[in-house]
């Protein structure tokens, strides 16, 4: 008997992350194989990176079968199956389980995806246009490679469904309000993961909480109780904290300036979303490790302001929780650059904040390890995150209730 497993994957415009976790037990266990296809953007080299235990390797994918239509996705996939199988010799995929940004109003847990469902989550592609769009497009081709295979859409909206009603208001008309125009919150999947761990590792987990999700996308999180209770991003994925192409927080009449000169929508869209936030500041790149390099005025200028909009949005989350217990930092920058965690750290020595120098820098994002200070009145952790393994988690249990 082949044993089960769900394929969580995470489409981007020219990406596709992807894991293969395999169910035993009535569990499902850690990724026996992981990796990204990569130069799926008009005119790139598509390949595939894989991770499976010691096997690191990466295979280029040169004469490739394009279908009638030359869609080189559907070719990729075709290839991406075909090594999976390689690598996995006895395993039945049981489910595809899809990272999907924006659940809206209709979705606050994950569900098997059906041709309704599509037709639902194609009308938030505006809300978040860096990834619904391309997340979609990523449950078509997976059903089209994968056409006996059940598809799972989980949501990283979901996670906040419940946060108060003073929270999740926007102070708008309530016409507008009915629309569905409210706080959403996001990267709801990775603050599930982290609450997880952090209930396996503190014995504070369930007391105030801030979860800081700090990469290309960043936002803050405060919890209590396990639940959701405010977050740094709102009606969409472009709120909150500044991030490596998006500007966060923005004064509204800043778009009501650009209007009245003319701009149109598909030029803010394209400024705030991609020309923004770290690149934008510094002129250099989106990308913090290319900006500790760099040794540019500009670049330590986004790297300041990157850090003190952490610092800024943490004290007002902590005044939503009237004060802090644990504070995680996840992500590709939050688990990975030791200097901005010891410069919040540092910011956020007011409420009682100490971090560990040593243990902060032999924190390398590959474990969840604790590098607050002996003295510290708050527990600081480096959690690093799996949101493929959380959907796993939610595609099992739609498959296999009970």
């Amino acid at each position: 008997m082949k044993m089960s497993a769900i394929l969580s994957v995470n489409s981007g415009s020219s990406t596709i992350k992807f894991a293969l976790y395999p169910l035993h037990d009535r569990q499902v266990d850690a990724a026996s194989m992981s990796g990204i296809v990569e130069g799926l953007e008009p005119g790139g080299q598509p390949c595939i990176r894989l991770d499976a235990g010691d096997i690191r390797q990466q295979f280029v994918l040169e004469d490739l079968e394009l279908d009638a239509n030359g869609d080189s996705f559907a070719a990729v996939l075709k290839a991406l199956r075909k090594l999976i199988g390689q690598h996995s010799a006895g395993i039945r995929i049981a489910g595809v389980a899809h990272r999907i940004v924006h659940g809206g109003a209709r979705y606050a847990e994950s569900v098997l995806i059906d041709d309704d469902t599509m037709t639902y989550l194609r009308t938030l592609n505006t809300l978040a246009p860096l990834h619904q769009p391309h997340n979609l497009d990523g449950v078509l081709a997976f059903q089209k490679a994968y056409p006996e295979v059940p598809q799972i859409a989980c949501f990283d909206t979901g996670f906040h469904a419940q946060m108060p009603v003073t929270e999740r208001t926007i102070a708008l008309p309530q016409s507008l309000r009915e629309e569905g125009i409210c706080r959403y919150g996001f990267h709801g999947l990775s603050y599930r993961y982290v609450a997880g761990r952090l209930r396996q590792n503190s014995d504070k987990a369930d007391q105030r909480v801030l979860m800081a999700h700090l990469g290309n996308g960043a936002s803050v999180c405060a919890m209590k109780e396990g639940r959701s209770v405010a977050t740094t991003m709102g009606f969409s994925a472009l709120d909150g904290l500044m991030m490596g192409t998006r500007c966060g927080a923005l004064d509204p009449g800043v778009i009501l300036h650009l209007l009245q000169a003319g701009w149109n929508a598909k030029q803010l869209e394209k400024t705030l979303y991609k020309e923004s936030g770290l690149l934008g500041v510094s002129g250099i790149s989106a990308d913090m490790r290319t900006l500790r390099s760099s040794g540019q005025a500009q670049a330590q200028a986004a790297i300041d302001l990157f850090t003190y909009r952490v610092i800024r949005e943490a004290g007002a989350l902590t005044a939503c929780l009237n004060g802090v217990d644990v504070f995680a930092f996840t992500g590709g920058i939050g688990e990975h650059d030791a200097i901005l965690r010891e410069q919040v750290g540092a910011g956020l020595e007011y409420l009682g904040v100490r971090i560990d120098r040593d243990k902060n820098i032999a924190a390398r994002g590959d474990e969840i390890c604790a590098i607050h200070a002996s003295d510290s009145r708050v527990e600081i952790w480096v959690v690093p995150t799996d949101e493929g393994r959380i959907a796993a988690m939610d595609a099992f249990d739609l498959l296999f209730p009970g």
